[in-house]
């Protein structure tokens, strides 16, 4: 691919506390030299900003803040070309919702479903991702998938077909996943690919 081949598109990423600072570079780097923007997403309470914290991964790995201005709130998704869950436990926290709601009605859990019911944008979801799916598991059930194993059941249970592949990524039509913050290179990739074809 050369570098403008995603010239003018809009990535959004979801994004919480214990994000993986190198999943987040390889976003922010690889689809920005494809000519793409890249925006965070997430909940932001009503505040201009949110600051995050990254996964400490082992005591040699300091923990890293990232800030966030973007609230999932006041984003039309219909502006992204792709809508990316990032890995680790951030689909978890961004699951939080305040009764009397549901967890199906979590404000992140609303916004990547409006994504699914739209063809045009590409859906991704690595590693832990798919957890954001898993309240509406009509959303899920009959998709290829691959994510981690800790997700394996539940992603099972919503009705998903865990398909194991090679390079531990997974294309069926609109939706990317992979299976850990190893494959984002292939991932971004393989996104990248299918915004072109939409």
């Amino acid at each position: 691919m050369n570098n403008e081949t995603l010239a003018g598109k809009k990535i959004g990423v979801l994004i919480e506390s214990q994000y993986i600072p190198s999943e987040i570079a390889a976003y922010q780097g690889e689809f920005a030299a494809l000519g793409a923007e890249v925006h965070l997403l997430s909940r932001l309470w009503g505040q201009p900003s949110q600051t995050f914290w990254s996964d400490p991964n082992g005591p040699n790995n300091p923990i890293e803040t990232i800030r966030v201005d973007r609230d999932i709130d006041h984003v039309a998704v219909e502006d992204y070309a792709a809508i990316i869950m990032a890995a680790n436990y951030t689909s978890v926290r961004l699951r939080y919702f305040q009764p009397p709601e549901q967890p199906e009605d979590a404000p992140a859990v609303r916004f990547f479903a409006r994504a699914m019911g739209i063809p045009g944008i590409v859906k991704g979801a690595l590693c832990h991702g798919l957890w954001i799916l898993t309240p509406r598991p009509h959303l899920l059930r009959g998709r290829r998938v691959i994510c981690h194993e800790v997700v394996r059941a539940d992603v099972l249970n919503a009705g998903a077909i865990y398909t194991d592949s090679p390079d531990k990524v997974v294309v069926d039509g609109d939706l990317v996943t992979g299976h850990s913050k190893d494959e984002v290179h292939t991932f971004v990739q393989r996104i990248a690919e299918q915004i072109q074809k939409a």
